[in-house]
């Protein structure tokens, strides 16, 4: 029962939308429909970092005093295993990508064009 009661009190934080969920490009030419994969795309989406062969749980944000940026324990997963680090993510100046900042390493990423729409959508109710 306390199980349930501790995961009831952590749940909104793990699902709510953070300022930096999207798409990223990795390269210029990176294909943003491939996400997760070699040539592809990044995503956050519901506290969920996306990257190649790997995904984090973005967890215990902390606001960076003075700055638009969130410090985040990263719970990761992949190939290589299961680790945590920490890592720091910013928006860019223009506000057309982000930052991401692990120990010793910084990374730009470029947001990936909203997708189009399908026209696949089913049609409104009296349509």
């Amino acid at each position: 029962m306390r199980g349930i009661a501790a995961l009831l009190c952590v749940w909104p934080a793990i699902v709510a939308a953070s300022p930096y969920d999207g798409t990223y490009r990795q390269a210029t030419d990176s294909d943003c429909a491939k996400i997760g994969e070699p040539g592809g795309a990044l995503k956050i989406a519901d506290g969920v970092f996306t990257g190649v062969g790997m995904s984090c749980q973005m967890t215990r944000p902390v606001n960076v005093v003075d700055m638009d940026a969130t410090l985040y324990q990263m719970e990761c997963g992949g190939g290589d295993g299961a680790w945590s680090a920490r890592a720091m993510v910013m928006n860019t100046h223009e506000g057309d990508g982000i930052f991401m900042v692990w120990d010793g390493y910084v990374f730009r990423y470029a947001r990936c064009p909203d997708p189009e729409p399908s026209g696949d959508a089913a049609p409104a109710a009296g349509d």
